[in-house]
């Protein structure tokens, strides 16, 4: 890339064997850069690339193979676990339950009994339990067809 003062712009040029310069069309220069655009923003995706989600049984199967590293969890609210002095309530799935710690996490609106949860974060084994710390808590809405309990 060199600055061409009689045309006052940027100019990109290839000089050739025998000396001639040949400049990139406009066409040619925004196809070069918009390629190099795709290869950067899917090189940030492939690095960057997001954890599957797991269910409570899936990872409780084999907890070993999870422990202490960053995951993605979803499972129910287990009914009446929840804990707002302690920060913890329990996760369920069909056949596992696991305790989840967010002390430090970040919690949407809506965390409450028998709520669909996404949560992130790491799996511990802490006095004989295992205990998931998360850091992320994310709720599903509410069903527009969920009975409505009345307010007494």
């Amino acid at each position: 890339m060199v600055f061409h003062p009689s045309m006052r712009r940027w100019v990109f040029h290839i000089v050739q064997s025998d000396g001639v310069v040949d400049m990139f069309s406009r066409r040619v220069r925004m196809l070069l850069l918009g390629g190099a655009l795709t290869l950067g923003l899917l090189g940030v995706l492939l690095i960057q690339a997001p954890e599957p989600t797991r269910s409570v049984d899936e990872v409780m199967n084999a907890p070993a193979e999870f422990m202490d590293k960053e995951i993605a969890l979803r499972g129910e609210v287990v009914d009446g676990s929840i804990d707002s002095n302690e920060s913890v309530f329990m996760l369920h799935g069909l056949d596992h339950t696991v305790l989840v710690d967010y002390l430090d996490a970040s919690v949407s609106n809506g965390l409450g009994d028998n709520r669909t949860v996404y949560a992130q974060g790491v799996l511990r084994y802490i006095d004989g339990d295992y205990v998931f710390e998360a850091q992320i808590i994310k709720t599903s809405c509410p069903s527009k067809y969920e009975e409505e309990t009345p307010l007494d």
